[in-house]
């Protein structure tokens, strides 16, 4: 009887440890190129994951399972052109990942490389950008030294947003968060089969953290 009560007890201290034990930590990743929205087909479902190239050989991951960190470098302040008052205020803290690689931050794309000619109608894919939580406003837009800003995506000005994107794409943008924190951001992709059915790769989370 004390044998299998001491086995009884092992099993249940085992269970306990099980049950308290922590989650596997997130990757980081706070440098280096990363397609943040890395929309594939895979012949029957039409997937999102994040595609992280600051390994030897890039990997494709669950986006729940990676924190993409804007550090300190990220900061810069909102120009004073009013072109870019979705930013916020002339002057004021905004926190970049661009859309041009800069040594020693994180340089997130989007891409659907993954997706081959025929497989969709329009041969397009459409990016939602469902919600955005944090303490501030997120926006990714694209810019270039000869006319104002193209804005893809805004939380600022009420959510979701859709963009479409051609297949075949991989695409940079400059990725804005106003404030410091940590920001929870969900995407999904959708598009039409070409025998016409709705595909979706249901809403994926992000998490971002924005250092002072």
């Amino acid at each position: 009887m004390k044998a299998r009560a001491l086995v009884g007890v092992a099993a249940a201290t085992a269970m306990t440890l099980l049950s308290v034990a922590p989650a596997h930590a997130a990757t980081t990743i706070s440098q280096g190129h990363v397609d943040a929205v890395d929309v594939d087909w895979t012949g029957s479902a039409l997937t999102l994951d994040l595609r992280d190239g600051t390994v030897t050989p890039a990997v494709d991951r669950n986006p729940a399972d990676v924190v993409l960190n804007a550090v300190s470098a990220s900061k810069t302040t909102v120009p004073s052109s009013s072109a870019y008052a979705f930013l916020g205020t002339p002057g004021s803290a905004v926190w970049i990942l661009p859309q041009t690689q800069v040594s020693n931050i994180v340089w997130p794309g989007i891409n659907t490389e993954g997706v081959p000619t025929g497989a969709l109608q329009g041969n397009a894919v459409n990016v939602r950008l469902v919600s955005v939580t944090g303490p501030a406003d997120v926006s990714v837009y694209t810019s270039s030294s000869l006319g104002s800003p193209t804005v893809w995506f805004d939380s600022g000005n009420g959510l979701p947003d859709n963009r479409s994107f051609a297949i075949n794409t991989h695409a940079h943008a400059n990725w804005a968060f106003e404030a410091a924190g940590t920001y929870t951001v969900v995407f999904e992709a959708t598009a039409t089969t070409a025998a016409g059915a709705p595909v979706t790769t249901g809403q994926k989370t992000y998490t971002f953290t924005v250092q002072p």
